[in-house]
């Protein structure tokens, strides 16, 4: 069957039964200006033969360079029997569990996920996930302000310290909906959210603060202060974190006084390979009160008419479920292959299992960071305080540094220029569990002989 079946006799004829002359006049109502116009930048299509060739001299480009970068999405050991079992027909091609009698096992290791979701974070409840951390995000503002009802006017403290990507995925999807997204400044210095701006941000009061931890370079937040601070402005607090690392970090349920109000992030960490950009997964957890805002769906364990155990669909907020009107977000899919992937991956390492990955990160960034630091023209900004990422400043245009180690086979960290111009020549590397001492130290004699001026 071909991939678009309909004749131009079939598309004639639905076409008249609509009463319309053609395609454009059955969606008249979308506003010219939300129209794509013509897609200049699609090339034409190829045979499938021609698509292949293309596809194989696109992946024969993937020399294995040795991999420094992070901002969101890290190079992680996954154990072989992840996707030996995520990959069984049974995950791999199970689709939504509309009918519990039919889809116990599915729902299962949901709710499995979601119970590890919320002992890893601290916190009451786990939805069973979104599209990815930065949608996730968004929902969570989202939901912060249907929870604050009494607010008239919604503001959201954003600082820069949250990835570019995350935030720039918020405004998109909330500043629509006449929220007002207000940015923080960072401290140069320590790489950390201006206290200072910080207040000076909140004016007159704001919704919800937003707090990365780690945050986009890699550094500690003092969650500690800064919660129990939102806290007292009647702010509610959104907690943005790595999966991986609250396995030896402190936890957002216990976060100041009273812990965070929701939790999210990327699942990427927890059993997903690289793979040039994704699927990955968003995970939302929140504590009890706020449950009935929470966008997406809930599993829940129950028992049958004969007193056994079972597992279906409880909290359904999103519109397939229910009326369109009362759905609280419009979230399709819950990624479920990569929720199982990542249920199998908690299961496999244990909480002990992913301590021990989380602290060797930590200890591979140390190792790697404290080598760099007598190198002439590279300096590395910001406080101690950091997990598997920091920032490396040099005296030459970081754009060159990086080609250079690139031709060494090293893709070596992430370009801040653009996103952050006020800390000069910058890179964020990213270094986890993966990385051998003898890569730690090739990295190390590839930037000092480039910043020498080596050829």
């Amino acid at each position: 069957m071909p991939f678009i079946p309909h004749t131009d006799e079939d598309r004639q004829l639905m076409e008249a039964a609509c009463g319309v002359a053609s395609i454009e006049e059955l969606f008249d109502e979308i506003p010219d200006n939300l129209k794509a116009g013509e897609l200049t930048r699609v090339p034409e299509g190829l045979s499938e033969m021609a698509m292949l060739q293309k596809m194989q001299a696109a992946a024969e480009q993937d020399r294995g360079a040795v991999c420094f970068l992070g901002g969101g999405a890290w190079e992680h050991h996954i154990p072989s029997a992840v996707w030996d079992i995520a990959a069984r027909g049974e995950f791999m091609t199970a689709y939504t569990p509309y009918q519990a009698e039919a889809s116990q096992g599915t729902l299962q290791l949901i709710y499995e996920y979601q119970t590890m979701m919320a002992n890893l974070m601290a916190m009451d409840v786990s939805n069973a996930s979104l599209y990815d951390g930065a949608s996730a995000l968004a929902e969570a503002v989202l939901m912060a302000v249907r929870s604050q009802r009494r607010i008239k006017d919604h503001r959201i403290l954003m600082p820069r310290t949250v990835n570019p990507r995350y935030r720039s995925a918020v405004r998109a999807l909330v500043e629509p909906q006449e929220i007002e997204v207000v940015e923080v400044a960072l401290d140069t210095d320590s790489l950390t959210t201006s206290r200072q701006a910080l207040e000076a941000a909140a004016g007159e009061g704001a919704t919800a603060l937003v707090l990365p931890f780690p945050n986009y370079f890699g550094k500690l937040e003092d969650v500690q202060a800064l919660t129990d601070w939102a806290h007292e402005q009647g702010m509610l607090v959104i907690a943005l974190v790595n999966p991986l690392a609250m396995s030896a970090l402190v936890p957002p349920g216990e976060w100041g006084e009273t812990g965070a109000d929701i939790a999210v992030g990327d699942g990427q960490p927890l059993g997903l390979p690289l793979s040039s950009g994704g699927p990955y997964y968003g995970f939302m957890v929140c504590r009890q009160s706020l449950v009935r805002q929470m966008p997406g769906r809930i599993i829940g364990q129950t028992v049958d008419g004969e007193g056994k155990r079972g597992f279906t669909l409880t909290l359904q907020a999103r519109e397939q479920h229910i009326r369109r009107g009362k759905a609280t977000s419009n979230i399709c899919t819950n990624q479920g292959l990569a929720v199982t992937a990542s249920t199998i991956h908690m299961s496999l390492l244990g909480a002990e299992g992913l301590a021990r990955v989380a602290r060797q990160c930590h200890h591979n960034a140390w190792s790697l960071r404290e080598s760099l630091r007598g190198i002439q023209g590279v300096s590395l900004p910001g406080s101690d305080a950091m997990f598997h990422e920091f920032v490396v400043q040099t005296d030459k245009p970081v754009a060159d540094v990086l080609a250079a180690l690139d031709a060494r086979d090293i893709l070596a960290g992430i370009d801040l220029t653009a996103d952050y111009p006020e800390l000069g020549q910058a890179m964020l590397v990213a270094v986890t569990e993966t990385r051998t001492p003898e890569q730690l130290a090739a990295y190390t004699e590839a930037l000092k002989a480039v910043m020498e001026g080596q050829a």
